[in-house]
């Protein structure tokens, strides 16, 4: 906001240079722009917070953010978020993380926050993986909401994910990792751990070896998974319920390694009770019969008949990595519950909270499927909401308060988000009613969309299963293969009655919840035919948490942070021009600041404005109408006339007035709370020294009165008269 002449160029030039520099963090506007170090930078620990804490240093930063949203809640008595976006790789995790530390360190002190921090690990390492673009990359959306006393002390939290990328437990690309825990739990456990799970290497793995990558330079897997289970310790769960998540980890792993055998002349197939099945059955708690029965053959019901189905070799894999996914998706949503009861057990909400929302960014790879169709409508969707506050619902209120404006344009993606939300020809409401059809492919879906949306400008369709679709961060071409069975994410009856029978604790859990949920009428998960009732898809279950997700933020006060990826090689030092500058326009920097420079970022209505600040006036204006009485107190404090507006119901003012106005409200205050103290400090003291004489008195007349007694005592024995002297 500060430079001379705002430009492409010159905010390019201006982020490049404070970025030589070790200058990571950049604030333009209300929004700070984070771009990725990719090395360890001297910017954070106990020396900084205190400094954001004690306003020595007002330096862009992470920690900035989350001390304005703290503060403002107390404040304002709002509940704050922060929002974290970016694309993938930019650091969007680790500045989540960087945020957590400051409020854990301000609002510390009953040992929660500690806990709260240690859940990073945990999610970490069964919701992260390796990607070509990521060594560290969110497979999964997250919201985590810190709870604060009326002292402003951390009280509680809570954690809410979305759509675990399933399918990377059993399919991975080249070059990439399924899930850290896979690789941490191979290297890391003990040796009678390893036993108990018969584990063996990761690249003996079929699930894990497929990609060819096993480990991520600089990051030492036995460590971390010793990190894991230390923070395990630390959020309550037991050593018992560890060794049967790291058992359910290991069976996911060997369900892999179960093959089959052809047994007729039509493929028909059935397990092959060796190492691997062995295994699996042991470490699920089921015997080997059962697990053949579920893998191998499907029973249904049809016209009132139950009938059984042999599967054929294709359909029994299928079957098995379906198994695999519902396992470990069970076991993930299973822990983030253990979390959250840790973290709220004893704990009273008070209705304050800040939330930090790390979501997954903006994918585009060579081949982009059904995970980056959903990862890129989310983040539509967070850009949508990142407009409405810094730009439609900015310039509406100045409109409708009546203050001087001229528009700023912005790009709007409401066009994007029409043809995914769209009814009945939107991309979602058409992917789901083509996973209705029992003879639906993946080719049917693609023309489906091609025949109904081509006139639209956000899509383009491509040869055979492509599509394309211009999204705010740029033009996708997603590849349909694979998009329906993945929105029906079904998982037979048989599996689910395998998990009910077995004997360990955690498959009958997870079977539970399964059966709980298929019983609900409305959404029905699992279904034993196709003539059964179809569940709620896929797409339409995330579309229904990011609106639930963005009902909760729209209560919010938001603060903003975009990180920014300054190279694909993942290198420090290197800064690619033309990939930052398209971020920077994917995210509007540009507009946000011409919107600051010229905007009023603070606002407060009249009555609120008199009541925080009348008392700083020189006269009584007890009796005047709050904007009379706001007007006063501009005129005292001589702030410019251009530096503030008055609305009809609001006054308006530009960056940095309000604090000013602030800090003179905080020393007022201490003036007079010092003028009390010295007050009642000359009270007690004169109270105190009234009580001394009191007592000196009552001491002198005591002392008196025995020397009376005493030397009456003593005439008696001596037989003369005392005569006592007043």
């Amino acid at each position: 906001m500060q430079l001379s002449y705002l430009s492409e160029p010159s905010v390019l030039y201006n982020l490049q240079y404070r970025y030589s520099q070790d200058m990571i963090y950049t604030k333009a506007g209300p929004v700070l722009v984070a771009v990725n170090p990719f090395k360890n930078v001297s910017l954070y620990g106990t020396e900084y917070i205190d400094a954001y804490r004690n306003k020595t240093m007002d330096s862009p930063h992470v920690y900035a953010i989350a001390d304005a949203a703290l503060r403002e809640m107390k404040r304002d008595e709002v509940n704050q978020s922060i929002i974290i976006s970016g694309e993938s790789g930019a650091g969007k995790t680790e500045t989540a993380k960087i945020a957590m530390q400051y409020l854990a360190s301000l609002g510390g002190g009953s040992g929660i926050e500690y806990e709260i921090l240690q859940t990073n690990p945990i999610l970490e390492a069964f919701g992260n993986a390796k990607t070509l673009r990521n060594d560290n990359s969110s497979r999964f959306g997250k919201l985590i909401e810190i709870h604060f006393s009326t002292t402003g002390r951390i009280c509680g939290a809570m954690i809410q994910t979305f759509l675990l990328e399933k399918s990377r437990v059993v399919q991975c690309a080249v070059g990439e990792r399924s899930y850290h825990i896979f690789y941490q739990l191979c290297a890391g456990a003990p040796a009678s751990l390893r036993e108990k799970l018969n584990l063996k290497k990761v690249d003996e793995f079929k699930y894990l070896k497929q990609s060819c990558c096993y480990s991520i330079a600089g990051v030492d897997d036995a460590q971390m998974f010793r990190t894991v289970t230390e923070a395990m310790n630390i959020v309550h769960i037991s050593k018992e319920d560890q060794e049967s998540v790291f058992a359910m980890v290991s069976a996911v792993l060997w369900l892999g390694d179960v093959s089959f055998t052809v047994i007729d002349n039509e493929n028909h197939v059935e397990i092959i009770v060796d190492e691997a099945s062995e295994t699996v059955a042991e470490l699920l708690g089921c015997s080997i019969e059962d697990l053949n029965l579920a893998l191998s053959k499907r029973h249904m019901k049809v016209n009132n008949e139950n009938i059984v189905q042999k599967l054929t070799l294709a359909q029994a894999t299928d079957t098995r990595d379906a198994l695999a996914k519902s396992v470990y998706a069970s076991l993930f949503e299973w822990l983030v519950e253990q979390i959250n009861k840790s973290l709220s057990v004893g704990k009273r909400r008070t209705g304050r909270s800040i939330s930090i929302l790390d979501i997954y960014g903006f994918e585009s790879f060579d081949k982009n499927s059904f995970e980056q169709f959903c990862i890129n409508y989310a983040n539509e969707r967070l850009q949508q909401h990142f407009n409405r506050h810094l730009f439609k619902l900015e310039q509406e209120e100045y409109v409708e308060d009546g203050i001087d404006w001229a528009k700023v344009d912005f790009e709007d993606n409401q066009d994007c988000l029409n043809l995914f939300e769209k009814k009945p020809l939107g991309l979602l409401s058409l992917l789901d009613e083509e996973s209705t059809f029992p003879n639906a492919t993946d080719l049917t879906f693609a023309n489906k969309l091609k025949q109904h949306l081509n006139s639209n400008s956000c899509f383009r369709g491509e040869r055979g299963k492509a599509f394309a679709v211009r999204h705010y961060a740029g033009e996708v071409v997603y590849d349909s293969s694979g998009f329906l069975e993945k929105n029906r994410d079904l998982l037979h009856m048989d599996s689910i009655q395998l998990l009910a029978k077995c004997k360990s604790s955690l498959p009958q859990t997870f079977a539970s919840k399964m059966l709980a949920q298929s019983d609900n009428s409305i959404s029905v998960p699992y279904r034993s035919s196709a003539a059964d009732s179809q569940k709620l898809s896929v797409a339409m279950k995330f579309k229904g948490q990011l609106f639930q997700l963005m009902q909760r933020l729209e209560s919010t006060t938001p603060h903003f942070i975009r990180c920014i990826k300054p190279n694909n090689l993942q290198l420090p030092a290197i800064y690619e021009q033309g990939l930052v500058l398209q971020q920077l326009k994917c995210c509007g920097v540009l507009e946000v600041v011409r919107i600051s420079r010229s905007g009023y970022p603070t606002r407060m209505t009249h009555q609120k404005f008199a009541r925080r600040y009348g008392f700083l006036l020189l006269e009584d204006v007890a009796s005047q109408d709050p904007l009379s009485v706001s007007v006063a107190i501009l005129h005292q404090f001589n702030i410019l006339p251009e530096m503030y507006q008055v609305g009809y119901t609001k006054l308006f003012f530009r960056t940095g007035q309000i604090g000013k106005l602030e800090d003179t409200r905080n020393r007022t205050l201490h003036g007079i709370l010092r003028v009390q103290s010295c007050f009642r400090g000359h009270q007690a003291r004169h109270h105190a020294r009234e009580r001394i004489r009191g007592v000196l008195a009552l001491q002198s007349f005591y002392c008196m009165d025995r020397i009376h007694s005493c030397l009456q005592s003593f005439a008696v024995r001596m037989r003369v008269t005392f005569i006592p002297v007043c």
